[in-house]
């Protein structure tokens, strides 16, 4: 058999093969933008030889795609490579943030998280398909529309489909130093309002209470509550629509993460403690979407790491492990004690901003890895 390393992955024909999919905007919310990106990758797969099954959304989000790749033992359980379409970018980021490569730099929106990684242990897949080289175990692709929000329309599918796998593959951004992930902190979502009472800003101004006041003051007292273990961060804020009007509704979200569960417990009873409804203004607090913590040094997943940096050395680089937060898809495979290795995709920079990019030298290096990883686990 072909050894897997040296199959022929070229960095030009990938920077090539991933522009459609990165301008191919797909910010979460915009569910036909996502489903436009699912419809570009969904038929890749298909050209591929794959089963591919269109997974309709749910709760406003778009799509979802599950392919079977070809395989003796096609639709058994064996790796999934698990990994999110949508992106934080909304529709006309192209326009500050083109496509294009400067020096060993490629730049675009989505490119690091993640449609990268994706990319590459897809390419990964279609080399090994055509040098006829059959892997252990099948592999089962599954593409989702809602991780930066939380995932809270795929997380069952998601959960349903790891269960039948005996190991997951998460191409989420590499860290820093170009390490895997092999553990997650838990993340907390809050939806908050504050409720006031409207007058003339201009006329009456004393009539009215202000939601906005409130809620302002309440992010000094959310963020002052952060420590080392347990961070609280108020990411978004909404209100008022008449300067000359005391604003009678507020609205904001408050991300919660934690390296443990005791701590995320806490800090959900600290935000949850903030519901008040004793003065003028309302405080309310709702609790939204959770990602569990993925307890480090699981077994499997141990092996799989041990199995990637075995493999890391013969490429010629070093792979570190370590827990990390940010979170991701691999919380729920990882919680549910599935053999589970996250942000073994490319490397890069400024993910979530408008200087997003990746290494370019990561493209092969990863393509490597992945190709490896796919003859070697089960074998």
């Amino acid at each position: 058999m072909t050894n897997p390393l040296d199959l022929p992955f070229d960095s030009d024909e990938m920077i090539a093969g991933l522009r459609p999919w990165i301008e191919t905007e797909s910010p979460t919310f915009d569910a036909a933008a996502v489903n436009r990106m699912m419809d570009v990758v969904q038929h890749e797969l298909a050209a591929l030889g794959a089963i591919t099954e269109r997974i309709p959304g749910r709760m406003g989000l778009g799509d979802s795609v599950r392919a079977t790749m070809p395989h003796p033992r096609m639709g058994e359980g064996g790796i999934l490579l698990l990994g999110h379409m949508d992106t934080v970018h909304p529709i006309g980021t192209l326009s500050k943030l083109p496509y294009r490569r400067e020096g060993d730099k490629l730049y675009g929106p989505g490119l690091q998280d993640m449609k990268g990684g994706n990319y590459v242990f897809l390419d990964a897949l279609r080399k090994l398909l055509a040098a006829g080289i059959q892997t252990p175990l099948p592999v089962t692709v599954l593409f989702t529309p809602d991780e930066e929000i939380g995932t809270p329309s795929t997380r069952e599918l998601i959960e349903t489909e790891a269960r039948r796998h005996k190991f997951v593959l998460v191409p989420e951004p590499a860290r820093p130093d170009g390490g895997a992930v092999i553990g997650r902190y838990a993340i907390a979502r809050f939806n908050l309002q504050t409720r006031g009472r409207p007058s003339h800003a201009g006329w009456q101004l004393a009539e009215g209470r202000s939601a906005i006041a409130r809620m302002a003051r309440a992010v000094g007292q959310i963020e002052g509550m952060t420590t080392e273990d347990c961070t609280f961060s108020l990411g978004v804020f909404h209100a008022g629509q008449w300067v000359n009007c005391v604003s009678s509704f507020c609205d904001a979200e408050v991300l919660t993460m934690a390296k443990t569960q005791d701590l995320l417990d806490q800090g959900v009873a600290r935000m949850m403690d903030l519901n008040d409804d004793s003065g003028d203004v309302i405080m309310e607090v709702r609790r939204g979407v959770t990602r569990p913590v993925w307890e480090p040094d699981q077994p499997g997943t141990m092996a799989m790491l041990a199995l990637a940096q075995d493999i890391s050395e013969e490429i010629g680089f070093q792979m570190t492990g370590a827990s990390a937060g940010g979170g991701s898809d691999g919380n729920f495979t990882g919680a549910l004690g599935i053999p589970t290795l996250d942000s073994i995709g490319v490397q890069g920079a400024g993910l979530h901003t408008l200087t997003e990019h990746i290494q370019v030298d990561s493209l092969v290096e990863r393509a490597r890895l992945a190709a490896a990883l796919y003859c070697r686990l089960g074998a």
